[in-house]
C-alpha cells in the first residue's frame, strides 16, 4: 500500500505545527524564517501533489493510490484516502495557489509600525500564527479532495472552517478604514455561524444514512462500498428518505460553495479579509462545496440527485445573473470580486446538475479555471489596494499611467473572469452552456446573460480605475515589485496556457465525469438533428429511431 496520499496531507499538517512553534519574536530576521519554512513547506507539498496527479492513470480504476487505517472500527470508520481525477486536479489546484498565496501575503501579518532600534516591532501581529493557519487550511482541504471514507470527509469539511475563522476575523483587511476591526468580527463570526448550521444539518444526514444502511448490512463509511452497494441495489433507500438525506447533504455544500440564497456571508467574508485569505476562500475552501456535490450527492442519492435537479439549475441561475447585477453596482473593489465569484459558483453548479458529460467536465474545469483567474484578479487587486489604502473604486484612476504592469496584469484577470476566448475560463464556460443547452434549453439561454453582465463588470472596473486622468493619490503609486511578479506571473501563464490547451486537464477528469454519470444513470441528451456519420445517425433515407 502506498503512502503517497498520507505524506501529502501529513507535510502541510506538520508544517502547520512546525511554524507554530518556532520561537515567537518580532525581529525581522524571524519574521523571515517563519516565511522560509512555511513557503519551503508549501513547496514540498507542491511536489507531492503534482507527483500524485503525475501517477494518476486516467484509464485505470476510479479510486487510485488507495490507503485506509482502522481509526473507529465499532462504527466502521477508516482514514481512508483515494484519488479519482476530479479530486486529483483540485488538490493540485489547491497545492499550486497555497505557495502564491503565501509571497502574495508575504507582508500582510507585518506590523503597521516602524521598527524600533532594537529590532522589534511594535503592534506586531503573530507571523507564526498566521503561516501556520495558512498551512493548515492547505492540509484539511488536501484531506477532503483525498477522503474516501464520508466520516474522514465531514471532519475535516467541518475543522477546516477554525483556521479560515481566525485569519479572517485575526489577520483582515487594513484598508478598511476606523470600523475594520469590527468589520472582520462580524465577517468571520457569520462566516462561522453559516458554515457551522450547514455542516450541523449535514451531520444529522451522516448518522441518518449510517443507521439506514447498517440496518441493511453496510455499517460502514467508505464511500466506494456505499456507492457501489446503492448501484447494485444491495443498499436501498425509500424515496423520501433519500430525499431527506440528499437534502440535508446538499443544504451544507450549497453554503460552503456558495449558492444563492445562500451566499450572504462570502461578500462579508471576501471584503474584509486579505488578498490572500479571499483566495483561500473563494479559490480553494469553497470548491470542496462543489466538489462535494459530485462525489457525494450524485454518488449516493441518484435519484433525488434527478429529482432535485431542476429546481437547483434555476437557483444557480438566480445566482449567475444576481451575482452578475450586483457586482456591477460595486463601489468596493473586493466586493466587486466576490459577487463576481457568487455568479461563477452558479455556473459550476448548473454545470454539475445539467448531468451531461459536457456539464460536468465544464463545471470540473471551471474549479479549476476560476482558482487560477480569480486569484490572478484578486491578487493584483491587493496589490493596488496595498499601495493606495482604499478598497472604493472612486479612490483610483489613470493607474495605467503610472503603473502599467499592475495594470495589464489587472485587465489579465478581469478579462479571464469575463471568459474571453483565449483564456482559460472560455473553455470551462462554454462546456457547462453546452451541457446544459443540451439538456435544459431555455437555462442555458438565460444563463448567456450572465456573460454579457461580466463583460460590463470587468471592464467597468478596469475603467474606472485604470483609466482616465491620473488621481493626485496614486501619481506616485510604484509598478508591480519582483515578489509580486513572481505571483502574478504564474497564474497568468497557466490562465493562457490552459486557455489554448486545456487537454491535461480534460482528459484526468473525463473519466470521472463518466462514472459519476454512471452513477445516476445519465446519458448525454441524442442529438435532435442527427449528423451523417455519427453514431446516432438514421440510417441514409430511412428515419433515425
Amino acid at each position: 500500500m502506498s503512502h503517497l496520499l498520507t505524506v501529502t496531507c501529513a507535510v502541510p499538517a506538520a508544517g502547520a505545527v512546525l511554524t507554530a512553534a518556532l520561537p515567537a519574536g518580532s525581529t525581522a530576521a524571524r519574521r523571515r524564517t517563519t516565511k522560509a519554512v512555511a513557503l519551503a513547506t508549501s513547496a514540498v507539498t507542491l511536489a507531492l501533489a503534482a507527483t500524485v496527479a503525475g501517477r494518476f492513470d486516467p484509464a485505470g480504476a476510479r479510486y487510485q493510490l488507495t490507503e485506509s487505517y482502522s481509526w473507529i472500527r465499532s462504527f466502521g470508520i477508516s482514514f481512508s484516502l483515494g484519488v479519482d481525477g476530479i479530486g486529483t486536479v483540485l488538490a493540485l489546484l489547491t497545492a499550486v495557489l497555497v505557495p502564491i498565496v503565501m509571497l502574495a501575503s508575504w507582508h500582510d501579518a507585518d506590523p503597521p509600525g516602524q521598527e524600533s532600534p532594537d529590532g522589534s516591532f511594535e503592534n506586531r501581529r503573530r507571523t507564526q500564527g498566521f503561516f501556520a493557519l495558512i498551512l493548515a487550511v492547505e492540509a484539511m482541504v488536501i484531506v477532503s479532495f483525498y477522503a474516501t471514507d464520508l466520516f474522514v470527509f465531514y471532519v475535516f469539511f467541518e475543522a477546516m472552517l477554525i483556521p479560515m475563522y481566525f485569519l479572517i476575523g485575526g489577520f483582515g483587511d487594513r484598508a478598511g478604514g476606523p470600523e475594520s476591526a469590527r468589520q472582520r468580527s462580524y465577517a468571520a463570526v457569520k462566516f462561522l455561524l453559516y458554515n457551522l448550521l450547514g455542516g450541523l444539518v449535514m451531520l444529522a444526514a451522516v448518522v441518518g444514512f449510517y443507521v439506514i444502511a447498517q440496518d441493511q448490512g453496510f455499517g460502514t463509511f467508505d464511500l466506494p462500498t456505499l456507492t457501489s452497494a446503492i448501484a447494485d441495489g444491495k443498499l436501498v433507500l425509500s424515496g423520501t428518505a433519500e430525499k431527506a438525506l440528499f437534502l440535508g447533504f446538499f443544504f451544507a455544500f450549497a453554503v460552503k460553495a456558495p449558492l444563492w440564497p445562500l451566499h450572504t456571508w462570502l461578500p462579508n467574508a471576501m471584503g474584509e479579509a486579505t488578498a490572500g485569505t479571499a483566495v483561500l476562500i473563494t479559490a480553494v475552501v469553497d470548491k470542496v462545496g462543489t466538489f462535494a456535490m459530485l462525489r457525494f450527492c450524485l454518488g449516493l442519492f441518484p435519484d433525488a440527485s434527478k429529482t432535485f435537479a431542476p429546481a437547483i439549475l434555476v437557483l444557480s441561475l438566480i445566482g449567475i445573473v444576481y451575482g452578475a447585477l450586483l457586482a456591477v453596482g460595486q463601489k468596493d473593489i473586493k466586493r466587486l470580486v466576490a459577487y463576481a465569484s457568487i455568479s461563477h459558483f452558479g455556473f459550476i453548479i448548473m454545470g454539475i446538475f445539467a448531468m451531461t458529460s459536457q456539464g460536468q467536465s465544464g463545471a470540473t474545469l471551471y474549479m479549476v479555471n476560476h482558482g487560477i483567474s480569480t486569484a490572478a484578479w484578486m491578487l493584483v487587486a491587493g496589490f493596488l489596494i496595498s499601495r493606495r489604502g482604499s478598497r472604493l473604486i472612486a479612490d483610483y484612476g489613470g493607474v495605467q499611467k503610472v503603473a502599467p504592469v499592475l495594470a495589464g496584469t489587472f485587465l489579465i484577470g478581469g478579462l479571464a473572469t469575463l471568459s474571453l476566448p483565449g483564456l482559460a475560463p472560455f473553455v470551462s464556460e462554454f462546456l457547462v452552456l453546452v451541457g446544459t443547452f443540451t439538456r435544459y434549453p431555455a437555462i442555458g439561454i438565460v444563463a448567456t446573460f450572465g456573460i454579457v453582465l461580466a463583460a460590463l463588470y470587468a471592464l467597468l472596473l478596469y475603467q474606472r480605475t485604470m483609466t482616465g486622468p491620473v488621481k493626485a493619490e496614486v501619481s506616485a503609486m510604484p509598478d508591480l515589485k519582483a515578489r509580486e511578479l513572481a505571483v502574478v506571473a504564474p497564474l497568468v501563464a497557466l490562465t493562457i496556457l490552459l486557455g489554448v490547451y486545456p487537454k491535461p486537464l480534460t482528459d484526468i477528469v473525463n473519466p470521472a465525469v463518466d462514472a459519476t454519470l454512471t452513477q445516476v444513470h445519465q446519458t448525454d441528451p441524442a442529438p435532435a438533428h442527427p449528423v451523417a456519420g455519427h453514431p446516432g445517425a438514421a440510417p441514409s433515407g430511412g428515419e433515425h429511431k
